[in-house]
């Protein structure tokens, strides 16, 4: 059963949810699914907008069928390669032989590479540039080319008469769409902000610049709905959801909090971690606190893009940082974070080494700076450390 939904004049929703994915890129946990987006035009010319993951792919060409409605396909637009928005690339050029590859010349070789037996198709392809424009009928493309948003060959299509830029990855959201496919309808705020700040932090984060250079382009389109590879359709409130992609792609912290994240083998740690929360709290602050052995990494870089300081507490494991803590170090490295505060806290029985460990990563951040309160844990904490907890409780409060 076809499943295609209006989502501005002429143009329709022709994509496809995947409920059984566990994890994303086979990294990031899924609970609720992903959606792989395709669009179609109908006009004097039909264009299709991407493809999508072959795991949807017999849904996705039904749906397209049915949009097209006995009509051939003039146009397949690839905005970007990523195998689950173009896997179905060679399908759709086997359904519709007429259709015509619209795409830039980065994207050309990654042609070639993906689909080796389509060669034809790729030297006939439409190569775009900045600013060229496809006319459709009453509906005109116009191209705008976004490298490393977050491939090198990403580029989105806006379409004048609706006013409907396809974002490509941008604005992109973890989560299967359950029937309403609009941000308006779907309680976005509450349902929704986590999985989209998730899917930025880990997926786009490290292209903050590049992400920039595309929303100044996008400030001068009269932008009125916003259509992204995954996740919810944007048609109101628009301002809000690029106001985000502006923070987080400046790294700036989204709310003026903290965060706990700690890793515990016996729970000593996890002790110390709440205990200096409940007296960060009582400073008046927002606090948000997370055992890294429970949540995944994905979670954790989430939260470091949301708050603006990082209470990080880990005891010393074979000489080195306990595991968790270690790797969302590296983490927060490899995807950019900058221009935080973190407060450190290090335990250890004999030999607690963790904190100067921790420390010496947060330096290899950009602009992020350690607080000199440690809280240093000795076997367990003790009533005769509450004035160590309360001076780097003040200290984090301070650092807001």
């Amino acid at each position: 059963m076809q499943n295609i939904q209006s989502i501005a004049d002429g143009i329709f929703y022709v994509g496809a949810s995947d409920r059984r994915l566990a994890k994303f890129e086979n990294l990031f946990p899924i609970p609720r699914g992903v959606s792989y987006n395709s669009y179609v035009i109908v006009d004097d010319k039909t264009a299709l907008m991407d493809t999508a993951d072959a795991s949807v792919g017999g849904q996705f060409l039904e749906n397209v069928a049915a949009a097209l409605a006995g009509r051939g396909l003039d146009y397949l637009v690839i905005d970007h390669m990523e195998p689950d928005h173009a896997a179905m690339v060679e399908a759709v050029l086997l359904r519709w032989p007429g259709a015509r590859l619209v795409c830039n010349a980065k994207t050309v070789p990654m042609l070639r590479m993906y689909f080796p037996g389509n060669d034809a198709a790729i030297a006939s392809a439409l190569v775009v540039k900045e600013g060229d424009s496809l006319s459709l009928g009453r509906h005109t493309l116009s191209f705008v080319m976004a490298p490393m948003v977050h491939w090198p060959e990403v580029m989105m299509s806006f379409e004048s008469a609706t006013g409907t830029l396809f974002s490509a990855d941008a604005f992109g959201t973890f989560g299967a769409l359950d029937g309403a496919i609009f941000a308006d309808e779907v309680a976005f705020p509450t349902r929704w902000l986590d999985d989209a700040r998730r899917y930025y932090a880990n997926i786009v984060g490290k292209y903050g610049v590049q992400v920039q250079g595309v929303l100044k382009k996008a400030a001068g389109l009269p932008i009125r709905t916003i259509a992204p590879l995954h996740g919810p359709i944007w048609r109101q409130d628009l301002e809000w959801f690029i106001g985000k992609y502006d923070l987080w792609s400046r790294c700036e912290p989204e709310e003026k909090a903290v965060t706990v994240l700690y890793g515990s083998m016996y729970g000593n740690t996890a002790s110390a971690a709440n205990a200096l929360a409940a007296r960060i709290a009582a400073q008046g602050v927002k606090v948000a606190v997370h055992d890294l052995s429970c949540v995944d990494n994905s979670e954790a870089v989430a939260e470091c893009w949301r708050a603006a300081v990082i209470v990080l507490a880990a005891p010393t494991y074979n000489g080195g940082i306990y595991l968790p803590a270690g790797e969302l170090l590296d983490d927060l490295k490899a995807l950019g974070l900058h221009d935080r505060v973190f407060a450190l806290v290090e335990s250890g029985s004999w030999a607690p080494m963790s904190g100067k460990l921790m420390a010496a990563k947060i330096g290899e951040l950009k602009n992020c700076t350690v607080l000199d309160q440690k809280v240093t844990v000795r076997g367990r904490l003790t009533a005769a450390q509450d004035a160590e907890l309360d001076a780097c409780a003040r200290a984090v409060a301070a650092a807001l």
